[in-house]
Order: structure tokens, then sequence, then C-alpha cells
């Protein structure tokens, strides 16, 4: 059981949920202008990528409150603990494992709701203040590195201590008052001071190994989780996961202990393989193979079998 966050000194806990750590803390909407001048200065210094895919998603990006929630006062962040995800497919007679990076699967087991209801009872400890979902507007990774809790990597990732930067982050809006002002510098990481691993590791130099953001336009994750051919101008061997990209993750000394606790969904069959090879919509095997890569491909089969059936074609022609 979690106490109530009531000041700086109670801030950063941790609870289980559903046999999972989480870490949460809170940010005071009154910084929000601050976090706007620090996306506003990056817009202005043209130090951000336009490519398509990355701005469809930060082009949304404003730290304001929303229209129907005017009265919100702080942000609650939730950081999850996720592992590395490793699947064995079967395929022309010979099995395969195949890496899936954290973040991708398993994100089905936490309800929102269920988490909402927990947030009430253990950290706000009341029902009578409203808690809304952040729906995509708010930058959470910059806010969690703000409020303490995280830090950027020189890989633009954000760390937690104990989890690395095998995270995922939640966060909700609130009008419950937690009388917490605390906020801090955007800082890199200690550990990447004198550390560049992650530069030298990088296949496709995204990793600049200063203090500006990443080349976006090079970086993998950009181009193998999303719909569309992938650049000729990147060698297919250097791909190395179903989602996502491991090299900058795997090799950081600051993963070293949560790399090692990797979870291993299962196994695929010749047929469960070859379902998801082929693209195929209907097939009566989906909800099975959904079910151990814990990934809700037979929910959304346009997006998942498409970009499935792309990356792993490329992963097991470099294997065989």
């Amino acid at each position: 059981m979690t106490t109530s966050i009531n000041s700086s000194e109670d801030k950063n806990n941790s609870f289980n949920f559903k046999k999972t750590k989480f870490k949460y803390t809170v940010v005071s909407v009154k910084f929000f202008d601050e976090l706007q001048n620090d996306l506003d200065k990056l817009h202005r210094d043209e130090n951000l990528s336009t490519h398509k895919n990355f701005r469809v998603y930060l082009d949304k990006m404003k730290f304001a409150l929303p229209e129907d929630f005017p009265s919100a006062k702080y942000v609650i962040l939730l950081v999850r603990e996720t592992k590395l995800g490793l699947i064995d497919l079967n395929y022309k007679g010979k099995k395969h494992q195949i890496m899936i990076s954290p973040g991708y699967f398993g994100s089905s087991k936490y309800g929102q709701n269920e988490l909402i209801d927990y947030v009430k009872s253990n950290i706000i400890r009341s029902t009578d203040y409203r808690l809304e979902p952040v729906t995509g507007n708010l930058h959470i990774k910059s806010i969690t590195v703000r409020s303490g809790l995280g830090r950027y990597g020189r890989n633009n990732l954000c760390y937690v201590d104990e989890m690395g930067s095998f995270i995922v982050i939640r966060a909700f809006l609130t009008d419950f008052d937690f009388n917490d002002e605390t906020f801090f510098d955007m800082k890199l990481m200690a550990a990447c001071e004198n550390c560049r691993l992650c530069v030298t590791k990088c296949p496709t130099e995204a990793i600049t190994g200063d203090n500006s953001p990443i080349d976006v336009d090079r970086c993998i994750t950009l181009y193998n989780e999303n719909l569309g051919e992938l650049p000729e101008w990147i060698d297919h061997s250097v791909y190395n996961a179903l989602f996502g990209c491991m090299r900058c993750q795997m090799y950081c000394p600051v993963n070293k202990d949560v790399m090692k606790n990797s979870h291993h969904l299962g196994e695929l069959s010749e047929d469960e393989t070859m379902v998801l090879l082929n693209g195929t919509k209907n097939s009566p095997l989906l909800d099975s193979i959904s079910e151990k890569l814990q990934i809700p491909i037979a929910k959304h089969p346009d997006y998942y079998l498409s970009v499935i059936q792309r990356n792993l074609k490329m992963l097991l022609e470099k294997n065989c």
C-alpha cells in the first residue's frame, strides 16, 4: 500500500499493480508555460525532424489544459516497468528467436479504468476528484524528465531508476491539489556524461552524441513501427526487433540489469508464423497469435499484420 503524495519528500513512490512495478509522481500544471517554451524553442532552432511520421506525432503536442477540464491542477505520472520480449517462431523446420522491444506488448493487461480506480483509492484517496487520462496532446516524456522521476539518456530515451529505459508512461490530469511545486531542469543522465556506447552502437548514426536531439530521420524505430516501405538506405541486416530497435538500449550500461529480465512470450507454430508472413486477416489463428504475442493483432489487423508481415520477413531472411 502506498501513501498519498502530499509533499516533495513523498514523491517518486512506487506500487505493485497486477504483479508489475509502477513508480509515480506529480507535476503542477503551473509549469505548462515553461514546458511549452522548451518545445517552442526546439521548433525555432529547427532541431526537430520534419519527417511526416514524426510530425503527425509532434505537431499535436501543446502544453495546455483540455477545454473540458480547465480546472485540472496536476498531472499524475505513472511509469510502468517493462521487459524485453522474446518469441520463438517455427519457420521452414527451424526455430528462430525474435525480439520485441519493451512497451510494444502486454499493454492490454493494465486496463485504464482499473488504473484510474487504483489511483483514486491509493494515491488521491478520494473519489471526489476528477481523473482524466492524457490523450496525446502533452509530451509526456519531457514532463517525466522535468518532474525528476526520469532522466534523458544520450539516445533521447527516458530512463527511470531501477527500470532503465524499459518503461511505459501513463499520465492523468486531476483537479486534486497535491501541494507540490517541485520541478527540475532538463538534464542529461549522469551515466551518459562520459559514455558514448549508444553513439557507437547505433547502426544508422542517428545518435549525434552532443546535447541536441537525435537525428530522428535516421532512427530505425521511426520506420519499422509505421506502415509503408522501409527506406532503401537502411541495410536490412541492422534490423533487430519485430517492433522498434534495441541497439542503443541493449548495450547501454544503465540497462545492464533490466536486460537480464527478458520475458519469454512462448512459441508460434509454423502455421501461426505463416499467418503473420502472409498477412492473413481472416485466419482463425489470429486470436491465439495475439494472445501469445500480447499484441492486439486480431482487433487491429490492418495495422499490425501489415507492419509485422514486413518486419518479420526481413528478420527471418536475415536469420535463414
